[in-house]
């Protein structure tokens, strides 16, 4: 049998090489583990047609960064990671939710991090009940497999003892039946409000631009006209 590794292992390496020496072998361990994962992710965004020349940068640097960082579904990647998020729409009156994120004082759709699942339309899922408590809460279109209809990479500042770093976000489109059961977990924002897609899309308002191509998006797939529109 082979013998077991005598200690010092790599006695001619520093510090700092030996340190990375193990970073490349932990990297190598999540490109091992998250393989399939992350090629099944990959093929999803060269399926996706951008809408403006924003996204279509952004869904290059996503491809870039997976192939730099294997570790990039989890919190762990300093650069950044991969979050999901969803457009909420009440079917009935064709409304949007929108919520008040209160570290970045700004109106968004709900959403948050992957915490080390691999299905990121899950992901949005279950992010999305959590934080509007929204019982029925089902992926639009109804058929076939969930697929984001906007990615968005955004810069989220230094916090606390968080460095700043990059969030790259998969956004799905969600549809509720029972918009009045609104009912956010313990913890989560409370302040939300449902809007119109004009209204939403209204100039002015605290709503950046990433947010309103995904409210655009929202409201062509249900055939929606807006007043940017109209007008």
């Amino acid at each position: 049998m082979p013998g077991h590794a005598r200690r010092p292992l790599w006695p001619d390496k520093t510090p700092a090489q030996k340190l990375a020496t193990l970073r490349d072998q932990m990297l190598d361990l999540y490109r091992y583990q998250l393989g399939d994962a992350l090629a099944e992710i990959g093929a999803m965004l060269d399926a996706h047609q951008p809408a403006d020349a924003k996204e279509a940068r952004d869904i290059q640097r996503i491809k870039d960064l997976i192939e730099a960082h294997p570790n990039i579904l989890n919190r762990n990647c300093e650069v950044g990671h991969i979050t999901a998020s969803a457009a909420i729409v009440d079917l009935a009156a064709r409304r949007a939710l929108l919520h008040w994120h209160k570290r970045l004082n700004r109106w968004l759709q709900v959403g948050g991090h992957t915490d080390y699942e691999t299905d990121i339309a899950q992901a949005a899922l279950r992010e999305a009940r959590e934080e509007t408590g929204l019982p029925d809460l089902a992926f639009y279109p109804p058929r076939g497999k969930p697929a984001p209809i906007d990615y968005d990479v955004h810069s989220i500042p230094e916090t606390g003892d968080a460095p700043a770093h990059l969030h790259l976000d998969f956004r799905y489109l969600l549809v509720t039946e029972r918009p009045a059961a609104l009912a956010p977990a313990k913890g989560e924002s409370t302040r939300f409000r449902w809007l119109t897609f004009a209204e939403a899309l209204r100039p002015g308002d605290a709503i950046d631009e990433s947010l309103r191509r995904l409210l655009r998006k929202a409201a062509a797939m249900f055939d929606i006209e807006t007043d940017e529109e109209s007008a």
